[in-house]
């Protein structure tokens, strides 16, 4: 059951990753003008996204399924979306300190308390 748990959790953490980079990673791109990114029409940054979203949901799936009580798995599917969301939180705080360099405030330790108490309540019977 462990097992499940974990390997569910990590695919969901490989998945947010790739979730993150697509939603943000054009708008650091066009700064960089490493590629000229900013004459890119909006099409083509969706589809550059999309591209993106295709790895994310190649992970996000299997996370789930694999994941669910109802396959096996350790979680309700509850449990698995607050799992997911304390995920995402963290990798976007993580990639919007490295990518962008925004500062971590003690607001964002507050907000992560908030949710690691959602994941203590989801959790209780």
């Amino acid at each position: 059951m462990l097992g499940k748990g974990m390997t569910a959790i990590g695919l969901l953490l490989i998945s947010n990753i790739f979730m993150t980079c697509a939603w943000y990673l054009h708008l650091k791109l066009q700064t960089l003008r490493v590629i000229n990114f900013s004459s890119w029409p909006i099409y083509m940054v969706v589809l550059f996204s999309w591209g993106i979203a295709l790895l994310e949901y190649s992970f996000m799936v299997p996370a789930n399924r694999i994941g669910y009580i109802g396959n096996g798995g350790p979680f309700s599917l509850v449990q698995l979306k607050i799992i997911q969301e304390c995920v995402t939180l963290a990798v976007f705080s993580v990639f919007s300190i490295l990518v962008f360099q925004n500062r971590f405030g003690w607001n964002h330790l507050a907000a992560f308390v908030c949710l690691v108490m959602a994941v203590f309540f989801v959790f209780q019977k």
